[in-house]
This record gives C-alpha cells, sequence and structure tokens, in this order.
C-alpha cells in the first residue's frame, strides 16, 4: 500500500468515518468543508492507502447475550516457528476470540474472549488446549468494564 501524507482535512474524515461509519459522504464533506465530490476522492484515496481498513457495525455484546469477558494469556509450549504457526491457526478459528496478540514478557499470547457464561468458557477452554501442546494457560475474567473505545487516536498526527 502506498503512504500519503495525511493533512488537517483528512484527519478529520478518519475521525468522522471511525465515529460513525454511516455517515453520508454529504455530511461528512459539509463538516470538513469540502464539496462531495472531492471528499468522496479522498475517503477513496484512504481506502486505497488501507488507512481505512473496512466499516463494520458495532455490536452490542451484553444484548446478544455475550456478558464474560475473559483474558487468556498463554504460554507456549516451544517456540519453533512450526508451533507458533500451529497455535496461531488454532486460537485464531475460534469465535469466541475477538483480539489474539502475541506478547513479551512473561506469558507468549493474550486472547480477549467473549462468552455466554461460565459454562460456556469452560467448554471454549477445553477446545483451546485440546489438541495442541500448551506450556501454560491463565484466565482471566474482567469484573467490570472501564473504557471500551474503537477509535483509533489521532492527535499524533
Amino acid at each position: 500500500m502506498k503512504n500519503i501524507t495525511l493533512d488537517r482535512i483528512d484527519k478529520e474524515i478518519l475521525s468522522f468515518i471511525q465515529d460513525d461509519a454511516e455517515r453520508s459522504v454529504a455530511d461528512i464533506a459539509e463538516a470538513v468543508g469540502l464539496s462531495q465530490t472531492p471528499c468522496w476522492r479522498r475517503i477513496q484515496r484512504l481506502q486505497a492507502a488501507d488507512y481505512i481498513k473496512k466499516r463494520v457495525g458495532l455490536l452490542n455484546a451484553q444484548k446478544l447475550g455475550l456478558s464474560m469477558t475473559v483474558f487468556v494469556q498463554v504460554k507456549a509450549a516451544r517456540h519453533d516457528g512450526q508451533w507458533l504457526d500451529k497455535f496461531a491457526q488454532h486460537a485464531s478459528g475460534f469465535e469466541e476470540v475477538v483480539e489474539f496478540y502475541r506478547m513479551s514478557g512473561e506469558y507468549d499470547y493474550l486472547l480477549k474472549v467473549l462468552v455466554a457464561d461460565m459454562v460456556s468458557f469452560d467448554h471454549f477452554y477445553k477446545r483451546l488446549v485440546n489438541g495442541i501442546d500448551l506450556n501454560d494457560v491463565t484466565s482471566s475474567f474482567a469484573m467490570e468494564q472501564i473504557k471500551y473505545a474503537t477509535a483509533i487516536p489521532l492527535n499524533h498526527l
């Protein structure tokens, strides 16, 4: 993807889009002081340069019965490329895993898991550890969500 230089208007467009992806080009154009065609072209350029990965709707996990958030930390059984690839593919295949990171520090991986309840988590856990060699797995259950944001900070631009 080609890197482009972002100006104030690009930053404003990105901010509006990440705040509400359904906002019309006309509304965004008016808010940033452009006519529709130049605004649409900027949005297309930002998409082509991969600054806008995709537009999605954010669902309410609580309303959908996914009231338990669990952070699962995993220590790798081995540190060779074959095992790492196998584990990445294995853990990525679970719908319950909504975020998945390779980490530095004591644990090698961090998974954010959304489930309905403890029974659902136990079912997930058994499938996670089945069929793959792991050194250690520990889980922490979120008691309260203090902040949740999908917006990426843009103040540094």
